[in-house]
């Protein structure tokens, strides 16, 4: 039987609560038999507080804390018609555990940590912080909800700090920080850290990268993932957006073995939400060897269900992100030109083929963000996403209008199809061939039309990038005199920016400009004035002038997209290790994503 794995909106779950509630941990749906949708949620009181070690088999002593306290008293039906009666709370004799159909959540009092279970396994467990220090236990557990649908308890920590958790049925636990809670600290053995990007390419953090590094700053601004130890849980946590930060912490083993021990996160008295992903296979890490270098390849991981499956890879040098296609197929992409795809499914089996254009470097990661289909086993990070900020939070986070490609059709279906300057006039040579240019006189009109409206469009975008350039390199220019110690972080970034005007100094002559297209338009069109013996040849050569200009700004697109991207990427690695700079990190990579908003065709975008 399949669990019911809807995701409700977070602020449902507390209705009636003072204190709303908003750290969600999500355990995603479990893909084991077994566990139904009408599974209440329980608390449990150990009736003696764990020691050094926890015990979640052991229950012969446990009681079941029960829905109505009523039931406590000596003579229930008395007690729930005196108002004497109401207001008394239930008093923990040991821990405090919550458990639904898929989790099952120990307030360990002795340490002052919420530790989390899956199928009684230990998965992550988290405490709150004060100031920077950790609570030494937890004082008092006061339950707010019981009602079997909902649980919600308000800790309060040693130290003065409290938060209210609730859960439901859905798996969700909420979090709001209520007093002195600055951050939350998540513990777990992950092997990488993936802060998604839905417009730029997802910055990917790989502890073996920072060998001499214990913490890293991530430039995330609402969704942070963890891929766990194990490849069959993945960590999620949401967060509205304000001055929130991220740091890992690095366990302290050697090089091509570290992990990321734990998540430091700084509320600002925001809320922040939690969500543990769990299915056989859910993540999957594949090292890239000589082996794969232009040949198909099929590996040994199988995809545990349908998603929108993605994973990156280097394409002209730069870190690219690919969605598994169904099928295998053809590419042509601005830079490199034509190749195959290199990843698809063949069933539920990933396949890959790789290139000197796609070369076989490093490892492959294959996670989701996205669902495809109704009825998954397992929720998205999406989902999460949209269950704990509300869907219109999400909404500009997920960028579903700027994930769309600008077009270049002036006339839509009826126009040319391949509405390009190579198929424009091809379509207008098929004419000139018959002898029909007096005859099909609209047509070409059509055709040309067609064409100028095309490299009308190439061309504002080529000066949106050259803006954004300008923009951004006076920007960089000037924290750079104010802030001396951001150097370092600014000037690599810098040099890539400039490469925006430099390349079109170079490209100039070969780009033409809309006066050299109404030129051509004009010399194309007065072929069709009459029947000449000249029109053929004379309209292949300014064919060959079309295309040269409309190539040449298919190309200078092209490499503008890889130059933004690679801002953004190296904007997001390099603020890792510079935490002065993470704000900074953050400015730059929102400017670049509003400049690849609506990417043209020709250029290299990621969401295709």
């Amino acid at each position: 039987m399949k669990s019911d794995r809807g995701v409700r909106t977070c602020e449902s779950y507390l209705s009636g609560i003072a204190v709303v509630v908003l750290l969600a941990v999500v355990l995603g749906a479990s893909v084991a038999q077994g566990i139904g949708a009408a599974t209440n949620v329980v608390i449990w009181d150990t009736q003696m507080r764990f020691g050094e070690a926890i015990d979640v088999h052991g229950r012969a002593g446990w009681k079941v804390v029960p829905v109505d306290p009523f039931t406590l008293e000596a003579d229930p039906a008395r007690a729930f018609s005196d108002p004497g009666y109401y207001g008394r709370e239930y008093a923990f004799e040991g821990d405090a555990v919550v458990e639904n159909g898929s989790l099952t959540a120990v307030f360990w009092s002795g340490k002052g940590r919420v530790v989390v279970y899956s199928k009684a396994e230990k998965i992550l467990e988290f405490s709150p912080r004060q100031g920077k220090t950790e609570p030494a236990g937890i004082a008092r557990c006061a339950i707010l909800r019981n009602t079997g649908f909902e649980v919600a308890l308000e800790v309060s920590f040693s130290g003065g700090s409290s938060a209210v958790l609730a859960f439901d049925r859905t798996e969700i636990i909420a979090v709001k920080p209520v007093r002195d809670l600055t951050g939350v600290r998540v513990r777990s053995a992950i092997d990488y850290g993936v802060a998604p990007d839905f417009i730029g390419d997802d910055l990917i953090v790989d502890p073996d990268h920072y060998p001499s590094a214990n913490t890293l700053s991530v430039p995330a601004e609402n969704l942070f993932l963890g891929l766990l130890t194990g490849e069959n849980y993945v960590f999620v946590m949401t967060w509205p957006n304000r001055n929130q930060q991220v740091r890992l912490g690095l366990d302290g083993a050697e090089q091509g073995d570290r992990r990321i021990e734990s998540i430091e996160f700084d509320n600002d008295e925001q809320s922040v939400y939690l969500a543990l992903l769990e299915a056989p296979g859910i993540w999957h890490r594949e090292p890239l060897t000589a082996s794969f270098l232009e040949k198909d390849v099929t590996i040994g991981w199988r995809r545990p269900f349908a998603a929108r499956w993605i994973t990156q890879l280097e394409e002209a040098g730069l870190k690219t992100t690919f969605p598994f296609r169904g099928t295998k197929g053809q590419i042509w992409r601005g830079v490199p030109g034509m190749y195959t795809y290199p990843v698809w499914f063949d069933g539920d089996k990933a396949c890959y083929r790789l290139s000197k254009k796609v070369m076989p470097r490093g490892e492959s990661l294959l996670y989701f963000l996205e669902g495809q289909e109704a009825g998954a086993p397992v929720n998205s990070p999406v989902d999460i996403m949209k269950a704990t900020l509300g869907r219109q939070t999400c909404d500009a986070i997920l960028d579903l209008p700027g994930r769309k490609l600008r077009t270049h059709h002036r006339r839509g279906g009826e126009g040319i199809r391949r509405a390009c300057t190579c198929g424009c006039t091809e379509a207008i040579e098929a004419v000139f061939n018959a002898g029909q240019e007096v005859e099909k006189k609209e047509y070409v009109e059509g055709a040309v039309g067609d064409m100028m409206y095309f490299v009308t469009r190439h061309m504002e975008r080529i000066d949106e990038y050259r803006a954004f350039a300008d923009g951004l390199v006076k920007s960089l220019r000037d924290k750079g005199g104010s802030s001396p110690e951001l150097k370092p972080f600014i000037e690599p970034l810098e040099q890539i920016a400039t490469q925006i005007p430099s390349q079109y100094d170079v490209q100039k002559q070969n780009i033409k400009s809309l006066e050299y297209a109404d030129d051509l338009a004009r010399k194309t069109l007065a072929l069709t004035a009459r029947k000449d013996a000249k029109n053929l040849p004379t309209c292949l050569e300014l064919g060959k002038e079309w295309r040269g200009m409309g190539g040449a700004q298919d190309g200078l697109l092209a490499e503008y997209h890889v130059i933004v991207r690679r801002l953004f990427q190296e904007a997001g690695y390099g603020g890792l290790t510079q935490p002065a700079a993470v704000e900074l990190a953050k400015e730059i990579r929102s400017r670049c994503r509003q400049c690849l908003r609506n990417p043209d065709g020709y250029e290299i975008w990621v969401d295709y």
